[in-house]
């Protein structure tokens, strides 16, 4: 248990990190004058959603469905023009990872360690492989090597086809670290991956072997607390240009091919980034939302309306950028200055999983297994 800050220490540790007069008490919400208005295309609900345990479960988008699945095991297909259900698979077991999917497979990790694999044309099971770690952020394909991260610091490339094992790569483990791994990013020829010890490495996707590596963070701090500087979030290629943020670190820009850094601002988060209209966003680590220059890596806006609301990762739909927090508000923010457009709520047990957009549309699934398709109309 050394090795885990559980999420509500995370957010501890957040709050505290501003400075130690602020008021600790989540922000109210500010009344606004919406100028656009939130459409509901349709709702689908998917199990229990979530559950009580901090799983992320992020979704997964392939052709025209969207994947989602829920905390025991139940994997759902939802056509995303519609919002009907193409099929349903229940696993029987606990899922921890959240949802990947690449040509017509889609792929789970469990808490016991074990990926799974699924036709996402029909939801049958096709096959199983069992590795040494829970498994807590989704295991990634580019349609021939699946690459997943388990919780005791391995990434592991599987043949798509069967689950053969391909490759292993081990790293260390730092004697405490927050409860997650980073999703790993894979390309035709690359697997970029973050590690609880500051670092993103890139491995060759066919045989494991390190292309380049680079630390995003230096552990600093007398306290075992202080030192922590984890990499949760995916890394995000734009480009040629490949972005990363660590907690208590920095947010880094860094050339693909090489791992040369661009530029780097002291930073604090453990969500995914979103890009949009040449700016990169963030929610930190005290729940400002946060637009930097994507090549210059100069600030461009900061909302700070919306601090200790335990957002989740941003993303950006349109001209526009979502936010979604513990209470299941949605909020819509203007990408080119970061002012409040609309508001709505989703669902009443909070909004952790991260959202994912198709085109102009904006997929939420809520902590109670609420799936929503939204739109803005102006």
């Amino acid at each position: 248990m050394k090795r885990l800050l559980i999420a509500g220490l995370m957010i501890a540790l957040a709050a505290c990190s501003s400075n130690d007069d602020v008021d600790l008490e989540p922000a109210e919400l500010v009344d606004f004058d919406e100028t656009v208005e939130i459409n509901r295309h349709w709702s689908e609900n998917v199990g229990m959603g979530a559950g009580k345990n901090y799983n992320l479960l992020p979704l997964a988008t392939l052709s025209d469905q969207v994947f989602a699945v829920d905390a025991e095991g139940l994997v759902a297909a939802i056509d995303i023009a519609s919002g009907d259900e193409n099929w349903e698979t229940e696993l029987e077991v606990p899922v921890s990872s959240g949802v990947g999917a690449a040509q017509g497979q889609v792929f789970l990790g469990t808490l016991k360690g074990e990926v799974i694999a699924l036709d996402a044309v029909s939801g049958t099971v096709q096959w199983r492989k069992p590795l040494t770690g829970e498994i807590l952020a989704p295991p990634q394909s580019n349609g021939r090597e699946v690459v997943v991260q388990t919780l005791d610091g391995k990434i592991y490339g599987l043949q798509a086809s069967d689950g053969t094992q391909l490759w292993m790569h081990d790293s260390t483990i730092p004697a405490l670290t927050l409860r997650g791994t980073s999703t790993p990013l894979v390309t035709a020829t690359s697997a970029y991956v973050g590690f609880a010890t500051g670092k993103v490495v890139a491995l060759d996707v066919k045989d494991g072997t390190t292309q380049w590596e680079q630390r995003v963070a230096v552990a600093q701090g007398r306290s075992e607390l202080e030192r922590v500087i984890d990499i949760n979030s995916a890394p995000l290629l734009v480009g040629e240009l490949l972005y990363s943020v660590s907690y208590q670190g920095r947010l880094v820009a860094l050339n693909r091919g090489t791992g040369r850094g661009l530029w780097a601002q002291k930073e604090s988060s453990v969500n995914n980034l979103s890009a949009g209209l040449g700016n990169i966003y963030i929610t930190d680590a005290d729940d400002n939302v946060k637009a930097y220059d994507a090549l210059s890596g100069e600030l461009v806006w900061t909302n700070e309306q919306l601090v200790r609301r335990q957002l989740g990762a941003p993303q950006t739909f349109g001209r526009y950028v979502a936010v979604a927090d513990f209470e299941g508000y949605v909020h819509i923010l203007n990408q080119a200055d970061g002012a409040f457009v609309a508001r709505r709520k989703v669902d009443g047990d909070g909004v952790r999983t991260p959202m994912t957009a198709v085109g102009d549309t904006l997929i939420v699934y809520g902590n109670s297994g609420e799936l929503e398709a939204l739109s803005i109309e102006e």
